[in-house]
């Protein structure tokens, strides 16, 4: 009897690996992925190998319109220290599965480059997505971008920034909407001002000591008419920084005419607003696939 008790947890566990490789195969099998594409030029006296890339993920089926298929740009967190886009690969087979070409994309980490060129990486790998993503059967007039975390800060300041998109190649703003999941760094200025919290001492790290980049890396403070649509998910036990700037976000915007869907989720914390993207009918997919037409 000791020795059957001993066995089921490896028996649990054995059996659920099945279920998440079975899993992954079944969503693996209407998409393609094109991994590691740079999207920066190797010529360039920034180019890092490991860190300019991004993978495509396209369904397999030709979309039924010519212009092709809505395209999200995902960009990872992980207080802009850390993180990888190959974690992040079940989110590009979901969406592949329900009709929408993804780009999910690595960025230079700090340290030893700080937000500000994570931020010009993020629209590089932008830039590239408006220029190439036709021949893997995107719409290049339908570009969205998403994050969660940190990620969900440097995608609002991809709809936000027109100036950061100029200056990295895009003279115009192809961002059609944001969808934001439990994002982080939407008002970096008050947050490392007040410094409220221990361990926030962190964040400097990768923002830096001036408290001018604080407010230039803060999307809340770019907030205008004519920016593209928001929506928002937020996990309803994450951080407060988190709650609390994003309804500060949603405040303003609903203050210049523009207000966005602001769903919080009963009882997630900050890193399950990302894991539930693995299932595939999950209620951000529903919002994210309403928003961009697929």
């Amino acid at each position: 009897m000791r020795r059957f008790l001993l066995l089921a947890p490896v028996a649990v566990l054995l059996t659920a690996v099945v279920v998440v490789f079975a899993t992954e195969y079944a969503m693996a099998r209407p998409s393609h992925r094109a991994k590691n594409v740079p999207y920066v030029a190797s010529s360039a006296p920034d180019f890092d190998k490991e860190r300019h890339v991004l993978d495509v993920y396209s369904p397999k089926k030709a979309a039924l319109s010519a212009a092709g298929y809505p395209v999200v740009l995902f960009i990872h967190g992980g207080s802009w220290t850390s993180g990888n886009k190959n974690i992040y690969s079940f989110i590009g087979r979901r969406l592949a599965k329900q009709g929408v070409v993804a780009v999910v994309i690595n960025y230079r980490l700090a340290p030893p480059v700080h937000v500000p060129e994570q931020a010009a990486d993020c629209a590089r790998a932008l830039a590239w997505t408006v220029a190439n993503i036709k021949q893997y059967g995107g719409d290049p007039a339908r570009v969205f971008v998403m994050g969660h975390s940190a990620g969900g800060g440097l995608a609002a300041l991809l709809a936000t920034d027109d100036a950061l998109l100029a200056a990295n190649g895009l003279p115009q703003n192809p961002v059609k909407g944001a969808i934001m999941d439990d994002p982080a760094g939407l008002d970096m200025y008050s947050y490392l001002k007040e410094m409220k919290y221990e361990g926030d001492a962190q964040y400097k790290v990768p923002f830096g000591n001036d408290p001018a980049v604080w407010k230039e890396m803060s999307p809340i403070y770019k907030i205008r008419p004519g920016i593209p649509p928001f929506l928002f998910y937020l996990g309803g036990e994450t951080y407060p920084s988190i709650s609390g700037s994003s309804g500060r976000f949603r405040d303003k915007l609903k203050a210049i005419g523009q207000p966005a869907p602001y769903i919080i989720i009963p009882g997630r914390h900050h890193i399950p607003m990302v894991l539930q993207l693995y299932w595939q009918h999950n209620v951000i997919y529903q919002g994210l696939l309403k928003m961009v037409g697929a």
